[in-house]
């Protein structure tokens, strides 16, 4: 079965991801990627740059942003923005408040690795403040895989690298995770229609275990002004696939994917176009 030839989530070193906005750009029309999007965490930084690519390397390049967001309990539901007005000065501010609220949180996590024992090399972080630039769980984690005075801890407890360290360490739940306090979810729909886009609920299975879990929310997500789900995915198994997409169908709501880029050598997103459509026909509305 031919791979899709949209990937619609990708990252550059604007948020977490290890490439340049271009070379991103570069590398997805290499891999056969028509239509792409650069979706970095709260910032549309990058995506200046990887329209000037797209124009050059003859790929479509969609402007887009994805919002970390609050779900009452539930911390880091991502909402992607499409097709947005990555110019507009309501949006511009909205972002910076978003950042402004995450580096705090990255400051408080930071505090509780270092409560917790571990060392940390801020250097690359450091120079991310200076730049502007938004500071992410990967960046906080990778400070303490790098580490030489983490190596030993790293090793007895079986962390092959600094993803795996995220994951025992700052996901909701784990031990020095801390949450954000903006945006909700409806804040994330609003800003993102108010920038001219159309807004899209990111890999719901990596955030949600069950259907009924990802059904209830996509009801109230839909309430909020919701107007797709993230169907495909690199992660997604075949029958979590086509139970979103069912539903998006009988809800008649966009039904985009992506394999979620961030470089070559991450563990889990380091190629395009690597996920499936299992025969399930997308719906990108408008994006396409």
């Amino acid at each position: 079965m031919p791979a899709p030839t949209f990937d619609l989530q990708s990252h550059s070193t604007r948020s977490d991801g290890g490439l340049e906005p271009a070379e991103v750009v570069r590398l997805a029309a290499e891999a056969g990627v028509q239509t792409l999007a650069l979706s970095d965490h709260d910032t549309v930084d990058g995506v200046a740059e990887a329209l000037a690519a797209g124009a050059h390397q003859g790929i479509r390049v969609v402007p887009a942003t994805e919002l970390s967001s609050i779900d009452g309990e539930r911390e880091d539901m991502h909402i992607l923005g499409y097709l947005i007005d990555h110019t507009d000065p309501a949006l511009l501010e909205a972002l910076e408040r978003f950042r402004a609220d995450r580096e705090a949180r990255a400051g408080r996590m930071m505090d509780a690795l270092r409560e917790l024992g571990f060392e940390l090399d801020t250097a690359a972080i450091d120079a991310r403040i200076v730049a502007g630039a938004p500071i992410g769980r990967p960046h906080i984690a990778r400070a303490a895989f790098d580490h030489p005075a983490n190596a030993q801890r790293v090793a007895d407890e079986g962390l092959e690298d600094f993803s795996a360290l995220l994951v025992a360490y700052l996901i909701d739940g784990a031990p020095a995770f801390r949450r954000r306090t903006t945006p909700t979810i409806a804040e994330a729909i609003d800003v993102i229609h108010n920038a001219g886009g159309v807004a899209v609920w990111a890999h719901p299975y990596w955030d949600l275990d069950t259907d009924p879990d990802v059904l209830d929310a996509i009801d109230r997500y839909v309430a909020m002004g919701l107007d797709g789900v993230e169907a495909f995915y690199v992660t997604h198994t075949e029958e979590q696939t086509r139970f979103a997409h069912e539903a998006c169908e009988r809800r008649s709501l966009l039904t985009t994917g992506s394999a979620d880029f961030h470089a070559p050598d991450h563990r889990l997103f380091n190629r395009f176009r690597a996920f499936e459509l299992h025969g399930l026909e997308p719906n990108l509305g408008p994006i396409a």
